[in-house]
């Protein structure tokens, strides 16, 4: 219920934005003339498709320069340690879905996500299932009928991500065993889909846009609760027999001690990019709800998310 508020307050945030025409178009000064946005995406993977298309827009909003910093590596353990010693000043921030708290929890890093700081939420995500158009899946049935007599090969994009463990809960939920093949970005798991070397992978509207659009894959099912606005014909889950459904969350953390000068400036700038009338275009293209927390509320979704997440973790023995 304190989401639903919190959609409610953003919802008329954005309308008041929107009816404020020239006001939302007035750029606030920042102490910085540059500011780095960094994520664990290869380029054309989600989080930086996420970062570039709102970089483009944000110079409306907040008077800086954004570039963006791919850190791959270590499912995002890189990226996080990049921002973590990062000065915390608002001149660095980093891309945030949940791919941060599984390596957290999954890994033995340097850096987690304890030690930085959430700064805002931006969109909810849909995580989907897709296939090649030429392949023999037709429907998600197909696939696990496939499971069920030969096994098969499902991908995600890393080890610790989201799509990961939307995989692993699909396999449990359809009683199949599968092997789930991790990448260390969404380009190289859609190559492995349209190859047939995998018969599904699990990603995100943003980096399948282009193959979409070209018809070479074909979407079969989301993980969101109820079917996606722009693909209507595309069933859930959750409709095809498996109580499965996730949410991916996508905003932006700092380094701890972020001023809070800084984080006012950035809560007072997101409501007004969301209600953006262009941006609104791209990010609803591409499947994004908007869904601003701010940051005094951020921090306490964020660390509930990882609660939560790490008691899934060891209830099905993925951690001791």
């Amino acid at each position: 219920m304190r989401h639903l508020a919190i959609a409610t307050a953003v919802a008329t945030s954005l309308s008041a934005w929107s009816a404020g025409g020239a006001a939302a178009q007035t750029p606030v000064d920042y102490p910085h003339k540059v500011v780095t946005l960094v994520t664990h995406s290869s380029p054309g993977g989600g989080s930086d498709v996420f970062l570039r298309e709102m970089a483009k827009h944000l110079p409306k909003y907040i008077k800086a320069t954004f570039v963006i910093e791919n850190v791959q590596g270590g499912s995002g353990a890189r990226a996080v340690s990049r921002l973590a010693t990062a000065p915390a000043d608002g001149s660095v921030f980093y891309a945030t879905t949940p791919t941060y708290i599984y390596t957290s929890l999954l890994s033995k890093t340097q850096h987690g996500y304890k030690d930085v700081e959430p700064l805002a939420n931006f969109f909810t995500d849909s995580e989907v299932i897709y296939t090649r158009t030429d392949g023999p899946y037709k429907t998600l049935k197909d696939v696990i009928d496939k499971a069920q007599t030969s096994r098969g090969r499902w991908g995600a994009a890393n080890p610790a991500s989201l799509e990961r463990q939307a995989a692993e809960q699909l396999k449990k939920a359809a009683g199949v065993s599968p092997a789930v093949v991790s990448h260390e970005g969404g380009g190289d798991l859609m190559i492995n889909v349209l190859n047939g070397t995998l018969d599904i992978g699990i990603g995100e509207i943003p980096e399948l846009r282009p193959q979409l659009e070209a018809g070479k894959i074909r979407l079969l099912a989301t993980f969101d609760a109820k079917r996606m606005e722009a693909f209507p014909n595309v069933p859930t889950v959750k409709e095809s027999g498996y109580a499965i459904a996730l949410d991916k969350f996508r905003g932006l953390a700092g380094p701890k001690g972020v001023p809070p000068a800084i984080t006012k400036i950035w809560d007072e700038a997101v409501p007004r990019i969301l209600a953006d009338p262009e941006y609104q275009k791209v990010y609803r293209t591409e499947s994004l709800v908007a869904n601003f927390i701010p940051h005094d509320q951020y921090q306490g979704f964020v660390q509930n998310f990882g609660t939560v997440t790490e008691a899934f973790l060891r209830e099905n023995g993925v951690l001791k």
